[in-house]
């Protein structure tokens, strides 16, 4: 199966890994470290040297409680990181959910739309349409950042997110988005229990027969504390092992603040499922 961005066809016969890059001084994990543009632009660089396949930049945090940023001041953030990484050789994402963020983003060459809101703001959907191309990336959230953890009340949580994805890319594709472009996010942390998040890891295969790939992000989240006990700053461990799972379940990219590690423990289990060392 591929995917289909603006400047690349990407293969994901393979697990691929997109690299984190957030530009925000809130983010749960990273917040701060990559505020400033330059720290921004040579973070970029730094994931690409690890392996990353693809990054994802983002401007607004939508960490548990974060508030809304405004497009122009997220515009202020992206841009000029967008910029100087789409010359780096690999796909550029934009983690954003303002239409008008986009239509910029788009416009400067940016491959994909990461829309933790799956296109559901007015205008979202035909601003992704509009570009003959461009990647997309649907994940499933309740609410909004501020009350999201607060709206975890499913009768069947895999059943309703497999239903919102199938509803999201159904829309994309009425507005002629074409299949191709469009991958599928569980939203792993975004209005879920960790029981849910775990359900959902388990079961990625039923999100997987809507006929497109899966991409997962656990990197660092509450669950893995939960579980291990450990701060956001010690769940690397974790972060691996949960990145792993997510493969073994389905998921065809899985989203890391830790790319160099995770792009090793990814050649491990490839090695391993195709009894084949790495081609050199």
């Amino acid at each position: 199966m591929h995917w289909q961005t603006s400047r690349y066809r990407i293969d994901l016969s393979k697990p691929r890994v997109m690299g984190v890059v957030n530009v925000t001084p809130d983010s749960f994990f990273d917040g701060g470290l990559h505020a400033s543009v330059s720290a921004a632009i040579a973070h970029c660089q730094r994931l690409v040297a690890e392996g990353a396949d693809m990054l994802d930049i983002g401007g607004e945090s939508t960490r548990p409680g974060a508030d809304s940023l405004g497009a122009a001041h997220e515009l202020t953030r992206v841009l000029p990181v967008l910029r100087e990484a789409l010359r780096l050789g690999v796909p550029i994402s934009v983690d954003t959910s303002e239409p008008m963020v986009m239509r910029e983003a788009l416009a400067l060459g940016a491959d994909i739309i990461n829309d933790v809101r799956a296109l559901q703001r007015p205008g979202a959907v035909a601003a992704v349409a509009a570009h003959p191309k461009a990647g997309l990336c649907l994940m499933h959230m309740r609410g909004e950042p501020t009350d999201m953890q607060s709206l975890t009340d499913y009768d069947d949580v895999l059943d309703e997110v497999r239903g919102f994805l199938a509803a999201r890319m159904q829309a994309a594709e009425s507005a002629g988005v074409h299949r191709d472009r469009i991958v599928l996010d569980p939203g792993i942390g975004f209005a879920k229990s960790p029981d849910q998040n775990l359900i959902l890891t388990a079961h990625l295969g039923e999100l997987a027969t809507l006929g497109r790939p899966v991409l997962v992000g656990w990197s660092r989240k509450g669950t893995l504390g939960r579980i291990t006990g450990r701060t956001v700053g010690d769940r690397l461990a974790a972060s691996l092992a949960a990145a792993l799972a997510a493969i073994h379940h389905g998921a065809a990219i899985v989203r890391a603040h830790d790319v160099a590690a995770t792009v090793d423990a990814l050649k491990v289990w490839q090695a391993v499922e195709t009894e084949q060392l790495p081609k050199t």
